[in-house]
């Protein structure tokens, strides 16, 4: 550790000599014994601004199109580094930056929703691998995670739990976030430590972004004088689709990206240069051919498009205003000097929303074709609470120039992302840039040398795996410092790659990202490209068949790293994942039975009704002001469906993906007193059938519904009794809680035979539930 490195003064500081880390004390005096941090009155602070699907080309700090003054603030401060690399999805990047172990290792080589009985997938964090929060709260810290989680299994995001992998079970005093891969900023599913919480219901002014700086700038305001240290863990939903900005933002970006991704490609490029974040010499990959050349669409294309990348752009703006306020907040309360500030991103930009972008996720998650009129027609609702959206393909790649391909791939433009980190009484450098190779699992160490805890042998009583991630705080020193990292291997979907002293071997599997349903199992049959990244940062020119000695030096190096951390067997499924879980999870179960008001049963262990014959029954005690409200529902605006009363009268709507909505109404309203009320669902085809409503046993109204949504409702939006949270699919106002006394609820499936239940069979091939993130 720091505490045995020779030190020197430098202007009243113990600079630790080799590293540029400035130990600052109100004693002047020899501090040869000290470590970086033991000459503070406390450890630093950590802060962590941890941003979602924004690539190593999208911020102005890497020379990206997008102003991010606030980030900016940070780079001036401190570091940037230039070769900082992720896991190319979600879960297993926040898994890996956590714990400080690679992703398979510690059984997130997926995200939770697609865990599988393999050791390297399980999406269960092991007691072994303590986070580094768990280790500074034990060291003194008070913690606290905002924002997205995405690290907790989707069976145990229930009120009920089991709570051992919760932020709280994983270093975390306070938590107030999202716990799945992606949320509606405008109307969000929030926990509140372990209570589910609708912050935005009733309200045209809320967004997410500033309730969870809102939180921030209240926990740093609350530790101001405190001697105990804090950790915050600032995780913004931004830019994980959909994007959402107030409108004010998205407009200021207005003719930005008239010229298309490929002139902004190059731009980028050439402002990287100049900044020196990429060589002098460096060269752009060819452009996929699957990706159109902006100049052959069509100018409604170019108008949608560009106005789709505008509203990415303000979300990204807004999110970095209100990392401001936390900043303002370190500021004036005299913070900021002792704090250890880090900004980067889970992965590279998405490349999910496909060739077209969307209007409306839930549309490709459900395989329904896009009409161009219509999103053209919606134009106006991006980014705003009426749109679901996401941007095409073509503005990923621009996203993560110079790199290749996207989120999901592990070429460049999947891992590798903008990373940087300050700590003005602490890091001597200032505006600096530093190359070395980084990872995600490198953090966890590097954060224990600055402020001066080691890894204890074991945590809560379970002894712990090693890290296997390795400090750069050496790289503080200089540009040219020598980094101890040797070698990183990566694997996302079959996709696999491996790093080692400047060379890198990688393979594309094969599937776009935007292509959920598709699965390759010949993997022996992937073609392994080599690339030099000291040179060539964008993998640019293979070299494989000049070097086939180095390549398959790295090809037996994957080998061995992907045995030693769980990466086999290799696996490229997604929806056959989501099959197999749902069997899982439900079994044999068919019929579901809810007591009164319920809420935050995720949408994977709610009652299966998609493509099945299905009856809900409601017993309740309507009184003399009558019957209103939510009986049961899930998903909303963008998918899903509601059984309430409304106005007296019965009520169910059928939100087929915005496309249509399907409402059947009872012809008479719900008497007083005890009563029960149904809805049957009858198949009259595939994902098509006949709705009926019935009241103590009376029919009182029926009607088609010819189309149900097949696959997915929604990333997070839950199952809710007696109530309505995050969106509607119903015609009302949320929460619209049950007026009456609703005693209970019995969903039950009626065409499913005794045994694993069935799950759809007609799930589409084209669709994603992995945005995690």
């Amino acid at each position: 550790m720091l505490l045995h490195r020779r030190l020197r003064i430098v202007l009243g500081c113990v600079t630790v000599a080799g590293l540029g880390i400035l130990s600052c004390s109100n004693d002047p005096g020899p501090a040869a014994d000290k470590s970086a941090a033991a000459g503070h009155a406390k450890r630093p602070n950590v802060v962590v601004f941890m941003l979602d699907d924004v690539g190593f080309g999208h911020l102005s700090p890497f020379g990206g199109p997008i102003p991010v003054p606030n980030i900016e603030r940070v780079a001036a401060k401190g570091l940037r580094y230039t070769s900082f690399h992720t896991t190319a999805l979600c879960s297993p990047s926040r898994a890996a930056f956590l714990t400080g172990r690679n992703h398979h290792s510690v059984g997130t080589g997926k995200i939770t929703e697609l865990a599988s009985d393999n050791p390297g997938y399980t999406g269960r964090i092991p007691k072994s691998a303590a986070t580094f929060a768990q280790v500074l709260r034990e060291n003194g810290y008070s913690t606290m995670a905002l924002g997205k989680w995405h690290n907790t299994p989707v069976e145990d995001v229930t009120p009920d739990g089991p709570y051992d992998l919760w932020p709280e079970a994983l270093g975390f005093d306070r938590f107030y976030g999202f716990m799945g891969g992606e949320t509606d900023q405008w109307a969000p599913n929030l926990w509140d430590q372990k209570t589910p919480v609708d912050p935005g219901a009733g309200r045209t002014d809320y967004l997410l972004d500033r309730d969870l700086a809102d939180h921030a700038v209240a926990f740093v305001d609350g530790q101001a004088g405190s001697p105990q240290p804090f950790l915050l863990y600032l995780a913004s939903g931004t830019a994980h689709a959909p994007h959402h900005a107030p409108k004010d933002y998205i407009d200021r970006n207005k003719g930005r990206f008239d010229e298309g991704w490929d002139r902004v490609r190059e731009e980028t490029l050439e402002r990287q240069k100049s900044l020196g974040i990429v060589p002098a010499d460096a060269q752009l990959p060819a452009r996929p051919d699957v990706i159109a050349a902006w100049s052959d669409l069509s100018s409604d294309e170019k108008r949608l498009f560009a106005r789709m990348q505008e509203v990415y752009a303000g979300a990204v703006e807004y999110a970095d205003a209100q990392f401001g306020r936390v900043l303002d907040e370190l500021q004036k309360t005299g913070q900021l000097d002792d704090t250890l500030v880090i900004v980067t991103s889970d992965n590279g930009a998405s490349g999910e929303g496909g060739l077209d972008g969307s209007v409306n996720e839930a549309r490709r998650w459900n395989g329904v074709p896009q009409d161009p009129a219509q999103e053209l027609a919606a134009i106006d609702d991006l980014g705003g609470p009426k749109a679901f959206n996401h941007y095409p393909a073509g503005w990923a790649l621009a996203g993560n120039t110079p790199g290749q391909y996207w989120k999901q791939t592990v070429h460049e433009g999947g891992v590798r992302d903008p990373f940087l980190m300050a700590w003005p009484n602490g890091i001597a450098a200032r505006g600096e840039i530093r190359s070395q190779f980084t990872h995600l699992v490198d953090v966890a160490p590097t954060i224990f040398e600055l402020v001066g805890v080691s890894m204890p042998d074991a945590v809560d009583g379970v002894t712990q795996m090693p890290l296997e991630g390795v400090s750069f705080a050496p790289t503080l020193a200089g540009p040219s410092a020598t980094s101890a990292k040797s070698e990183q291997y990566f694997e996302m979907f079959g996709n696999r790659g491996i790093w080692s002293r400047g060379y890198k071997a990688v393979v594309f599997h094969g599937r776009w990202p935007w292509e959920m349903g598709a699965s390759n199992p010949l993997f022996d049959r992937d073609r392994w490209e080599l690339y030099d990244l000291t040179t060539d940062p964008g993998e640019a020119h293979d070299l494989a068949a000049k070097q086939p000695d180095k390549l398959a030096e790295l090809q037996k190096l994957f080998d061995e790293q992907a045995r030693a951390h769980n990466v086999y067997p290799l696996d490229d499924s997604t929806m056959a994942l989501v099959s197999a879980n749902m069997k899982r999870l439900l079994g044999d179960k068919t019929v579901f039975t809810y007591s009164g008001v319920t809420r935050g049963t995720p949408e994977p262990l709610s009652p299966p009704v998609k493509n099945h014959a299905h009856t809900i029954v409601a017993k309740a005690k309507i009184g003399d002001a009558g019957a209103d409200g939510v009986i049961a529902t899930v998903g909303g605006r963008f998918a899903g469906w509601s059984l309430y009363v409304k106005d007296g009268f019965l009520t169910y709507t059928h939100d087929f993906v915005g496309e249509a909505s399907y409402t059947i109404r009872a012809s008479e309203p719900v008497p007083r007193g005890e009563v029960e009320l149904k809805f049957v669902f009858t198949k009259t085809g595939d994902n098509a059938g006949r709705g009926s409503l019935y009241m103590n046993g009376k029919l009182v109204g029926s009607g088609d519904i010819p189309h149900t949504v097949p696959a997915l409702y929604s990333a997070t939006e839950s199952f809710d009794t007696g109530q309505d949270t995050g969106t509607s699919a119903g015609d009302y106002d949320l929460p619209f809680p049950f007026r009456g006394t609703l005693e209970s609820v019995t969903v039950t499936i009626d065409d499913v035979a005794r045994g694993a239940l069935d799950v759809p069979q007609n799930t589409p091939d084209e669709q994603s539930i992995t945005e995690d993130e």
